[in-house]
């Protein structure tokens, strides 16, 4: 008997060894934690499977809502807009007269909006001699009170604004009462320091837009005139407003073809075969119009 008892003491304190030694390491799998913390941590873990179980329950139960087709396009387009949309046939393209006086029927606001032509070219824009750039005159002109500014002290006639010091003054505000700035190329160091105020408003003057000549009574005129410039975006596609729904087809017509000309002109040697992917007109808020592309 004593040596059953012996036997049975020894098991209970070799069981009470084991449960000892499976709580130590358990602590110290924890790190540094204590057994207090690796007790909260597993009574966390608890409390937040209870939360995704009621929460995977709750939305078993929850009634399923009906998924409502999506609408088209057009069909998220006011009713004005959808009015004007139905006299464009789908799917046609047009002439240029036909397109630039269906243009003019279908602007749907009251103020007189501006014309716009998109050409969808063949080119890649990451190519400099790609990277089409250009501006002209418009026969008809724009439509738009331009506001001039000449940052030179010679005085030019048709100049909003004029003069070094009173410009370089109003920029050092911010402040910018002018839609085209014209220099001269002496003047341009000058206007380095307002390149960031400039840049991103498309105002710092340039050669290739004709904002940066010595003639600048002629550059006035020009931009006074109905001058614009464009150039392809990063995807290839030039936009331009030739004028407003108030010029009438006519008047639009013969700006549109002076921007055709001048678009083609740029055709760079290094793009073959077919330059021009489509051509689109379009008024402020209008529908859009495709033409035909032996247009251009």
């Amino acid at each position: 008997m004593a040596e059953e008892d012996a036997k049975q003491n020894e098991e209970h304190v070799e069981q009470e060894v084991v449960e000892t030694s499976a709580e130590e390491v358990k602590t110290a799998k924890a790190g540094k934690r204590s057994a207090k913390a690796v007790a909260e941590a597993d009574e966390k873990q608890a409390k937040e499977e209870r939360k995704t179980h009621k929460a995977e329950a709750d939305a078993e139960d929850k009634p399923k809502q009906k998924a409502n087709p999506t609408r088209s396009r057009l069909e998220r387009q006011g009713k004005k807009f959808r009015d004007a949309a139905s006299k464009v046939e789908k799917g046609k393209a047009y002439n240029l007269a036909e397109a630039l006086k269906l243009a003019t029927e279908t602007s749907p606001v009251k103020f007189d909006a501006s014309v716009e032509v998109h050409i969808n070219l063949s080119v890649d824009p990451r190519h400099a001699d790609q990277n089409i750039r250009d501006n002209l005159v418009l026969p008809a002109g724009t439509g738009k009170k331009v506001r001039v500014a000449v940052f030179d002290d010679a005085k030019v006639d048709g100049a909003d604004i004029a003069g070094v010091e009173a410009l370089t003054k109003a920029l050092e505000k911010g402040d910018i009462a002018f839609d085209i700035l014209i220099a001269t190329p002496a003047q341009m160091p000058k206007l380095g320091k307002y390149a960031r105020l400039l840049g991103p408003r498309g105002l710092m003057p340039n050669p290739k837009s004709g904002t940066v000549t010595t003639d600048v009574a002629k550059a006035v005129a020009e931009a006074k005139a109905g001058r614009v410039e464009y150039r392809v975006d990063s995807t290839g596609i030039i936009h331009v407003a030739i004028g407003k729904v108030s010029f009438g087809a006519a008047k639009l017509e013969e700006n549109a073809r002076a921007l055709f000309a001048s678009v083609k002109s740029n055709k760079p040697a290094s793009v073959k075969g077919t330059y021009v992917k489509a051509v689109h007109v379009a008024t402020t808020m209008g529908p859009s119009i495709t033409v035909e592309n032996s247009e251009v």
